[in-house]
């Protein structure tokens, strides 16, 4: 079972602890004043006010902070110890925002030792929660019964999902092979059944949704047996579509044209471009209020390593909206002749080009900073693909399916890419990210730019990707 949740499908295992870790979160709040006034909730209620206002603060600011660590990310791989500290330090950031927000807000007055003690016994519970919820999670009472239609190249792209995080949200049953189909996934798992009896078997293995994976489907397609198992309540989904909702990208060597074309999604009307921008223009100018101080040690420390005279912003062409070229702004961490002979050159891990500050600032992608002034000008937005250079665009483009696709939207400083995949250095890279952009053009959306915008916190916060 899968959850929409900002914008993107969630497995409803974690769309449930979302819920849970709310109503523990709100529940601390109640239990810390207790626990700071000894009295009556109902005689404190009378002493500052109602509790609830102060709970549903709490709750929200660490939800979001929870969501800015990762720690409702399907891919997250820490151990118990690695996702306590997660929690401590979501909490200890959600805290911070609560107590922000108290000083803007005089009547959410919480008190310094209610909101530690809230903290604590949100800390406590969360990490209980988890612990219970890691041991139950997997379980078949929150996954999808899937059966595949087909047995052959198509479906044995399934058996790819080996990672516990693309099997949380269903369970395969078995295989059907088509009609004359070459067996390409395990034997052992290939049911016989006839399209007649395909009704049948998905109520006898309690079938919830059958995902069509044929290798051709111009060859028998069992078209009466499938509208009687739809009719029945039985999901039928596509091979890519499938694939799409559990692994939050398209498979580019699966996808056709007709499947983006009569598929939902892509979409880009008048609504959702103006609050693109809107949220655009707003972002940025917190963005270059707040980062101004790092900004101007950053330029500082530039000048300190390579003399006054030396740049400190660099200028590459990359190709934006439409394919249209502009020049992005990054603060200079590379030696100046990094490429001596203008031919574009992939970043490496350990690059020699890298400069001592240049290293400290793409760790923490402070280079990143100037391309808000991008964001402002309207060539670039917060959210979307990342810009490639033109070179690589042309050479990529000659080998990948539908990489130029990715210009359908303007590109980003940060996108969902850049949170499910690390810093791309080849072809094979190139392609993979694709695939993450082509999700994000098909479920682009307001709420699933506010997540993204979230979740890079955690990329900036644990250095992922970043060379």
């Amino acid at each position: 079972m899968r959850v929409r949740l900002l914008g993107y499908s969630v497995p409803g295992s974690i769309a449930a602890l979302v819920v849970i870790e709310c109503v523990l979160l709100f529940a601390s709040v109640y239990a810390g004043f207790h626990v700071r006034f000894a009295e009556d909730l109902s005689q404190i209620a009378v002493q500052i006010g109602e509790i609830w206002p102060r709970a549903a603060l709490f709750a929200v600011a660490n939800i979001l902070s929870f969501v800015a660590f990762g720690l409702y990310s399907e891919r997250q791989r820490a151990q118990t110890i690695g996702m306590a500290l997660r929690v401590a330090l979501a909490i200890l950031g959600g805290t911070t925002a609560v107590t922000v927000a108290i000083y803007l807000l005089p009547g959410l007055e919480m008190g310094r030792g209610a909101l530690a003690i809230s903290a604590l016994i949100a800390l406590t519970l969360t990490i209980a929660a988890r612990a219970v919820f890691d041991r139950f999670a997997d379980t078949e009472v929150f996954k999808r019964r899937v059966l595949v239609y087909g047995a052959g190249l198509h479906a044995n792209a399934l058996s790819g999902l080996r990672r516990r995080s693309d099997r949380r949200g269903h369970v395969i049953v078995g295989y059907v092979g088509a009609c004359d189909e070459d067996v390409h996934v395990q034997h052992a798992r290939v049911l016989t059944a006839k399209d007649k009896d395909l009704p049948k078997l998905c109520r006898r293995l309690d079938v919830d949704e059958i995902v069509v994976a044929m290798d051709d489907r111009r060859r028998e397609f069992p078209i009466a047996a499938l509208l009687e198992c739809r009719l029945a309540g039985i999901d039928v989904t596509e091979l890519v579509t499938f694939l799409e909702r559990e692994t939050g990208r398209v498979r580019v060597d699966l996808v056709n044209p007709a499947w983006m074309i009569f598929g939902g999604g892509f979409r880009r009307d008048t609504l959702r471009r103006f609050t693109s921008r809107v949220l655009d223009i707003a972002t940025s100018l917190v963005l270059l209020t707040v980062s101004l101080p790092l900004i101007v040690m950053t330029i500082i420390a530039i000048k300190i390593e390579d003399g006054m005279k030396s740049a400190v912003f660099y200028r590459q062409p990359r190709v934006g909206y439409a394919g249209r070229v502009f020049d992005l702004l990054k603060f200079r961490s590379m030696r100046a002749d990094a490429e001596r002979n203008g031919q574009a050159i992939w970043a490496q891990l350990n690059d020699p080009r890298v400069t001592r500050v240049g290293s400290l600032i793409r760790k923490l992608r402070i280079d990143e900073l100037p391309q808000i002034l991008n964001v402002l000008a309207g060539h670039m937005s917060l959210v979307g693909p990342r810009p490639e250079r033109p070179q690589f665009v042309e050479e990529l483009s000659s080998k990948i399916p539908y990489y130029a696709q990715r210009h359908a939207v303007k590109p980003g400083i940060t996108g969902w890419a850049q949170i499910c995949y690390p810093y791309g250095s080849s072809d094979h890279d190139a392609l993979q990210k694709l695939q993450y952009d082509l999700y994000y053009l098909k479920n682009n959306s307001f709420l699933f730019d506010l997540a993204i915008i979230i979740q890079t916190a955690e990329v900036v916060f644990m250095g992922k990707g970043a060379r």
